[in-house]
């Protein structure tokens, strides 16, 4: 495989935090959390009474009848895609210079049409087989959010989904980057969505005593390394990198973030869902990120972490750092989904998003609620917002996901071009 330098050209995101990709970059920097209590309408013996929702409704941006034809996780990652493609500075199908054959998408996610599966078997239950939707399986489907996209891009070049919990969406950003440096495309558009606040998954992640049962302080209930967590927090969103081939961007003058320099992707062996307590295969996928991005240990300045807030995984990850970092590593830790919540399939995406922004801008979102940490907790954990310093900067972006993903995405703030005054 080539060594083709990759850059970052655009991003999008709708989160708890808000709606667009600057609006959910401001709010990680102020430190402010977008759990809240789930409706009335959810039922009464829940466990778990708090979930992240996103902040903006998908129906409020999308036409009518483009939302009725989308599932919601599709909805959300098709308004993100859209943002990143537009704020890359690129248009649609006959108004879009790139040569469709050379344009691809990979897109993940943990889950997929959730809300339109369990819907349409209420729908077939209640009311008969012939009251259910034509379009249910092309909505369900958990390739449907990049097919919708490659659609509206026009995209030719390889259209794909990764399906690997909450890994998946960091693993469609390695993807993407595989397929530049294959040569195999010029540009892709990469990321995650989820959307699966819903009471069947939030029952089932609540008998494996996974989520966090703080309901009476929902801002207060992802805490990532602090002694009273008891579980994650269950969020919805998506957010979208558009990526493409550094020669590619330069001729055309796009506004670069930086670069996507490396991927490393591994899996534990050893459980369904807790990780391997040794921490050695999560720790390989940093040292492969680092060894592709042709980085050392000593290069990294950042660390956004998995960090769900469970009693088992926080402490895991810290081991896997230390041993990939060293542990006299200076690298600046922080765990984003004290705010945002679990994003499940999207949350990579929207993390390594996190990650590029902070080396953009030079500054490294705090991790909330980290009232009483772990005594054992040995890393540097930013609890307010912290700056990153001047120079060349790298850092890592970890996700892991049941079935023992593990996927660790590196980034370096070459290339950046300076940032304006509305820069995102």
């Amino acid at each position: 495989m080539s060594r083709t330098r990759v850059v970052v050209t655009g991003i999008g995101a709708t989160t708890p935090l808000g709606g667009t990709a600057p609006e959910t970059w401001a709010a990680l920097l102020e430190g402010r959390s977008g759990v809240r209590r789930i409706p009335d309408s959810f039922p009464d013996d829940l466990a778990t009474k708090i979930a992240a929702p996103v902040a903006v409704d998908p129906s409020e941006v999308l036409e009518r009848v483009e939302a009725r034809r989308l599932d919601r996780s599709a909805q959300l990652g098709v308004v993100a895609a859209m943002e990143a493609w537009a704020d890359a500075g690129y248009g649609l199908k006959d108004d879009n210079p790139v040569d469709r054959q050379r344009l691809a998408v990979a897109i993940g996610t943990g889950i997929g049409g959730l809300h339109t599966l369990l819907g349409q078997w209420d729908t077939q239950r209640e009311k008969g087989a012939r009251r259910v939707s034509p379009l249910a399986i092309p909505m369900l489907m958990a390739n449907a959010t990049a097919a919708n996209i490659g659609l509206r891009l026009g995209a030719q070049a390889p259209v794909s989904t990764a399906v690997s919990a909450c890994a998946s969406s960091n693993e469609s950003i390695a993807l993407g980057l595989d397929l530049i440096r294959l040569g195999r495309a010029d540009v892709v558009l990469v990321g995650g969505t989820e959307a699966c606040i819903h009471p069947m998954p939030m029952a089932s992640f609540a008998q494996m005593q996974a989520m966090s049962r703080r309901n009476d302080e929902p801002e207060r209930a992802s805490r990532p390394w602090d002694v009273d967590r008891d579980g994650f927090v269950l969020g919805e969103g998506a957010a979208m990198l558009v990526i493409e081939t550094l020669e590619h961007a330069q001729a055309r003058g796009a506004r670069i973030y930086g670069e996507l320099a490396g991927a490393g992707i591994t899996a534990d062996a050893h459980d369904m869902v807790q990780p391997n307590p040794a921490g050695d295969t999560q720790a390989r996928a940093i040292t492969y990120a680092l060894r592709e991005a042709e980085l050392s240990a000593s290069d990294i300045a950042h660390v956004n972490a998995h960090a769900t807030s469970t009693p088992t995984g926080d402490m895991t990850e810290i081991s896997s750092i230390h041993q990939a970092l060293g542990d006299s590593t200076e690298a600046i830790v922080t765990g984003t989904k004290s705010m945002t919540g679990h994003l499940l399939g999207g949350a990579g995406a929207l993390e390594t998003m996190a990650t590029l922004l902070a080396l953009y801008h030079r500054q490294v979102p705090p991790t909330i609620n980290l009232d009483n940490p772990e005594p054992a907790l040995d890393a540097d954990v930013a609890t307010k917002v912290r700056d990153l310093p001047t120079g060349d900067l790298a850092a890592i972006n970890n996700s892991f996901g049941f079935g023992g993903h593990n996927v660790a995405v590196a980034l370096t703030n070459a290339f950046a071009t300076p940032a304006t005054p509305a820069a995102r």
